[in-house]
């Protein structure tokens, strides 16, 4: 079982003593990556929910920095240390409570002499605390306490603040300061030199007219820095020389006119304010000597203030807003996180990107009206790739087997700026069955209700097989009319796109083109036919495993033509609401759709009799097919309704979801597994190369097909469908799922309704198992697809017959 798409950007990172690696919280683990390659080395695992804080602990002389020891904390409520070079737990802490933030002044102190006791060491952790129950009107309670590391527990009656929630600590290079900001005020203790269970940190309350988003401490002066919503940066120094001042050499400054900028009596010698950011701005950091400070917010840019003067230079052009600055032990060395799961090493101080440590691309926001019209994921099922579209109007292609991006594909040109509108939507994309090729969709949105276009791109992977380039621009492929889906031939330069005009097209490429391990020349694709049905909208689109069938959904129905000869074979079923979605079963007989709407469905079709073979009432995010075998995979989103009894969330356990795998012959699914987040979801079986039989090893045997699923946040797992491991997903007993839609009706029930007089009765099942007709003839005749029953004449008798009870004559 492989797991990853995780999020890099959740929290800041931390590097090592020795910053040969970089500490990256993603999800419940910890990742460890190496900042020479940029590739994942190992991770720290064992945390039940999400990680929230990495602190390193540092060292205290040159010959430490081979140590690797570090502290985490996770909405789980523990708090682990780690030798991270192993990697091996060697302590966990349970406060009881889930942790947003930890910083542990202690370990930044200077250290205690030889001779002396080592000092106990205190964290101050943002925890998420309960109240009485009449007071839980509020989902949550932030609270700021105090944590023995050293006996492992909470210090008792310690709290330093309470919030309406939780709130990040910013802590000083040197330990001394920390503080939090809440809406218009920055609250800051100092750390006493010696802490104990019983000393109270000092506090003192800065303010300012806007919110404030983000803090940053200087590492020598008394100088504190803080963005706010509207883009501009306060500078206060001096701040707590009346307060922080006693044994510090301090002075006091009383007479207002000589605190410029300070508000009322805050605690601050002056307060000076910079503003070039147009948005908020989301991270501020000093340079370690202090000289610098870096900004950065939603416009994509690194900003570099010179402390003295306020003169600036800039990184510009980093193409996602910036989320943390983090620092190094060498001052050449740093890193940016940005909104698009992307971490950038810089090379200080000229900040050249170094590498860049690329998570799977987090799923972006389109306009209402395209989301439902939108397929964003497709799959190399060979190579184990997955395409992603991301924010700014680009492709990218990331490694399901190695969880790290390979490339990025611009579809259309943009620069990031945090004030554009979304003015291009990159509705579809699909790869060839070897990746050779690629077809991108995309609508540039009207403005005014004037502008909008419609574009179909053909892309050809390159001779290094690295990047794609772009082959054919086709404008308006479809008249004004929207793309609903795009499919390539399996075995041919050949594709497919129907559009909701009424039509759809194939389109061929010359023999410019070659496959994957031969010499790319010069291609182009053009139009091989055009073909409609009743002037329907055509809404799905697939080819047979061997190329000789083209399905069309137009609507309702299904049509099957010959695509070399663009000729109409059949016309086949009709289902209650418009289908999205088709599919051909591996090599088998059987063709399955899913419909959306009001009334959605999952079926099955026989191609042999032309006919609806079963069906289900399921709304269906995702269906695969494994190419060889008769089974394919649905990912099915559970309705509310489903699990609002006690009973139904017992068993689904707050899951919003259901793989089922089906034989394509029998509605009775083979396997179950509940998942999260299955809206926006996306299912493929990966073939597994068997040439790397070490990587490819699942339950101790070699694999040739893997599941892949990627949830609604991008987050992915492959598993083997019928191996040990699978058992982890969560397996559902069939028995034990309770009623959610009723299933599709079959022969007489489906043309004139249910038999009032027959009083049949129904098991509980879900819509995952389906009707199973008894053995009495009254309710076994009728049951099968409407199209292969006699007539009705012929059944009359027969059901009749059933009706009347026999009288047996005895003769004299």
């Amino acid at each position: 079982m492989i797991r990853g798409g995780k999020n890099y950007v959740s929290s800041p990172p931390a590097f090592s003593n020795d910053t040969k690696r970089l500490l990256v919280c993603s999800g419940n683990a910890v990742s460890i990556f190496s900042t020479a390659t940029g590739l994942l080395i190992t991770s720290l695992e064992g945390h039940t929910a999400l990680v929230t804080a990495v602190v390193v602990a540092p060292a205290t002389s040159s010959a430490s920095k081979i140590l690797c020891y570090c502290w985490t904390a996770s909405l789980d409520g523990t708090i682990r240390y780690w030798d991270f070079s192993v990697p091996e737990l060697i302590k966990t802490i349970d406060i009881k409570f889930p942790i947003y933030s930890m910083v542990i002044p202690s370990i930044l102190s200077q250290p205690a002499e030889n001779n002396e006791k080592p000092a106990k060491i205190f964290a101050y952790l943002s925890v998420e605390g309960t109240k009485e129950p009449e007071k839980q009107s509020k989902a949550l309670c932030g609270q700021i306490r105090k944590c023995n590391l050293t006996d492992s527990r909470l210090v008792g009656g310690v709290t330093l603040a309470e919030t309406k929630q939780p709130e990040l600590i910013t802590i000083s290079s040197c330990g001394k300061y920390i503080g939090i900001r809440i809406k218009r005020k920055l609250h800051i203790w100092k750390v006493p030199s010696a802490d104990s269970d019983r000393t109270m940190a000092k506090k003192i309350t800065l303010r300012h007219t806007k919110n404030m988003t983000v803090t940053a401490f200087h590492p020598t002066q008394r100088i504190l820095a803080a963005g706010d919503v509207t883009g501009r940066i306060l500078i206060w120094r001096g701040y707590g020389n009346r307060t922080f001042a006693i044994g510090d050499g301090g002075r006091s400054v009383n007479n207002e006119e000589e605190r410029p900028g300070v508000r009322g009596n805050d605690d601050a010698d002056c307060c000076t304010t910079w503003h070039w950011h147009a948005a908020e701005v989301n991270t501020l950091f000093f340079s370690s000597d202090g000289a610098y400070l870096y900004s950065g917010g939603k416009e994509g840019v690194l900003v570099v203030w010179q402390l003295d003067t306020g003169k600036k230079k800039f990184l510009p052009r980093i193409g996602s807003p910036l989320l943390y600055f983090t620092d190094s032990p060498d001052p050449s060395l740093s890193s940016i996180s940005c909104a698009d799961n992307q971490i950038h090493l810089l090379k200080m101080p000229s900040m050249e990107i170094l590498k860049s440590i690329s998570g799977i691309k987090l799923p972006c926001s389109f306009p209402e009206t395209y989301k439902g019209l939108c397929s964003g994921v497709a799959f190399d099922n060979n190579a184990g790739l997955i395409a992603l579209r991301t924010e700014n109007y680009s492709i990218q292609l990331y490694s399901l087997f190695d969880d790290r991006g390979i490339s990025e594909v611009q579809v259309c040109e943009r620069n990031h700026h945090p004030g554009d509108d979304v003015t291009v939507v990159v509705t579809l994309v699909t790869l060839s069955l070897d990746g050779s090729m690629m077809i991108t969709t995309e609508v540039k949105l009207a403005e005014e209700g004037l502008g909008g276009l419609v574009c179909l791109k053909f892309w050809a992977l390159g001779s290094d097989n690295r990047k794609f380039s772009l082959s054919t621009v086709v404008y308006e492929p479809h008249r004004d009319a929207g793309i609903s889906s795009i499919a390539f031939h399996p075995t041919r330069c050949m594709a497919v796109s129907s559009s909701y005009g009424g039509d759809f097209k194939t389109w061929v490429c010359n023999n410019g083109i070659q496959r994957r391990d031969q010499v790319l020349t010069s291609s182009r694709w053009t139009c091989h036919a055009v073909a409609s049905y009743k002037k329907k909208p055509m809404t799905a689109a697939t080819f047979s495993y061997d190329g000789s069938v083209l399905a069309v959904a137009a609507e309702t129905v299904i049509t099957l033509w010959d695509p070399d000869k663009n000729v109409l074979v059949a016309v086949i079923g009709e289902t209650l609401t418009p289908i999205v979605s088709l599919s051909f079963v591996g090599k088998s007989e059987y063709l399955v759709s899913a419909s959306w709407g009001s009334k959605p469905q999952l079926s099955v079709w026989s191609l042999s009799k032309l006919s609806i073979s079963w069906s289900y009432r399921l709304h269906v995010e995702a269906i695969a097919s494994a190419a060889d075998l008769s089974l394919f995979a649905a990912l099915v989103f559970l309705p509310k309704s489903s699990k609002s009894s006690e009973s139904n969330e017992t068993i689904f356990r707050g899951r919003d979801g259901v793989i089922l795998i089906f034989n394509a012959a029998d509605p009775v699914p083979s396997a179950t597994w509940l998942v999260n987040k299955a809206k926006g979801g996306a299912l493929a079986f990966l073939q597994v190369n068997q040439s790397s039989v070490e990587e490819n090893m699942f339950d101790g045997k070699p694999l040739g097909s893997l599941l892949a699923y990627i949830n609604g946040d991008h987050e992915y797992i492959l598993f083997e469908p019928h191996g040990k491991e699978a058992n982890e997903l969560g397996t559902i007993k069939q028995e034990a799922v309770p009623d959610l839609e009723e299933a599709g009706k079959f022969g007489y029930a489906s043309i004139y309704g249910e038999l009032p007089e027959s009083n049949l009765k129904r098991t509980q099942t879900s819509a995952v198992v389906p009707f199973v007709p008894s053995e009495k003839l009254l309710e076994t005749m009728f049951s099968g697809s409407s199209h292969n029953l006699p007539p009705l004449t012929k059944l009359c008798s027969a059901f009749l017959e059933s009706l009347l009870e026999k009288r047996i004559t005895v003769s004299d």
